[in-house]
């Protein structure tokens, strides 16, 4: 399953709104939300300008900004609000991928060079405290106390599971559950505020705010376990990252961890070593072990089940009539 198979839903329980699709539903709203993006972008430091403008300029899905907007649309909220806070979770997810990049030592992203690799790590570190303390301006700017709550909860989680994945850095014996825990943390923590925020404009009532931001979580976990199985089934110029970098950085990600447990004992001590050292000598035979170990059909598996949880999760959404495509 490609990350463009994950189905994003609308508010109608039984309709499945294709990616593409829900992009196009929301499209005015989005280029609302690059423009807040751009103006609030600027700065008086030249170098702030130039990095934001860079990492930005890049590209990206959207998707947690997309989950603001569509969860807003969903339950009737209308207001200019919507779009401020889209592109703060989208400076808060860009800071973390300038902080990310210099801590994996990563040279590629989205197919461009990165920030760190072209300006320095000291730049790139500073550029990513600017960005994280103008969302938290953009935040107060909203003037809701919950939507402070949920942001700085989010951005305190996701600095922990930055410490706990470095933490857990070319360790081979993590367990199944402590690595899901870092891309609750690290990654599904985002998507997860990022719904709950539409939720919050619009002033749904508890029950459905939870289910929206249950949505996000399990939709921001399978996101993450398709783009930690695309660094063993992928290719360098599709990614837009060099492929094997998690295994470069000592990263055990869930493909590895199901391949040591199925493999031959000389096996797992192959990827015992790659993981322990950050080795990718032997990259091609450990990706021909986590292919015939059913690795990738199983961590294909996983992330399926979480996008129907995450699909689940909208019987508990009122059906909308902003959208009714199936």
């Amino acid at each position: 399953m490609r990350l463009e198979e994950l189905h994003v839903h609308n508010s109608t329980p039984t309709a499945a709104v294709h990616p593409t699709a829900a992009a196009q539903l929301i499209a005015a709203d989005m280029r609302e939300v690059d423009s807040v993006i751009r103006r609030r972008l600027a700065s008086e430091v030249v170098l702030i300008n130039q990095i934001a403008e860079y990492i930005i300029g890049a590209g990206g899905k959207r998707m947690r900004p997309m989950l603001v907007i569509m969860f807003a649309r969903a339950l009737g909220f209308r207001g200019p609000e919507q779009h401020e806070l889209a592109a703060t979770v989208e400076f808060i997810h860009t800071a973390t991928l300038l902080h990310d990049d210099v801590v994996d030592e990563s040279s590629l992203r989205r197919g461009r060079a990165t920030a760190n690799a072209l300006f320095g790590n000291a730049a790139s570190v500073l550029v990513g405290d600017f960005l994280y303390s103008r969302a938290f301006q953009m935040m107060v700017s909203v003037n809701r106390m919950r939507v402070l709550e949920v942001l700085a909860d989010a951005t305190n989680v996701i600095a922990e599971g930055e410490v706990l994945q470095l933490m857990n850095m070319h360790d081979p014996d993590i367990a199944v559950a402590d690595y899901l825990r870092v891309i609750r943390f690290k990654t599904a923590k985002l998507f997860e505020a990022s719904a709950r925020l539409g939720a919050v404009l619009a002033e749904a009532p508890r029950p459905i705010e939870e289910a929206c931001a249950s949505y996000g979580r399990s939709l921001g976990t399978a996101f993450q376990l398709v783009d930690d199985l695309l660094d063993y089934e992928g290719n360098t110029s599709e990614l837009g990252k060099n492929v094997g970098d998690d295994l470069r950085e000592g990263k055990p990600t869930l493909p590895l961890l199901i391949a040591m447990e199925r493999g031959s004992a000389e096996e797992r001590s192959l990827i015992r070593h790659a993981i322990e050292h950050g080795e990718v000598a032997r990259l091609a035979d450990i990706v021909e072990i986590v292919r015939r170990t059913g690795a990738i059909a199983a961590t294909r598996d996983a992330a399926r089940r979480e996008a129907d949880l995450a699909a689940a999760q909208l019987d508990s959404v009122p059906a909308s009539s902003t959208a009714k495509l199936c």
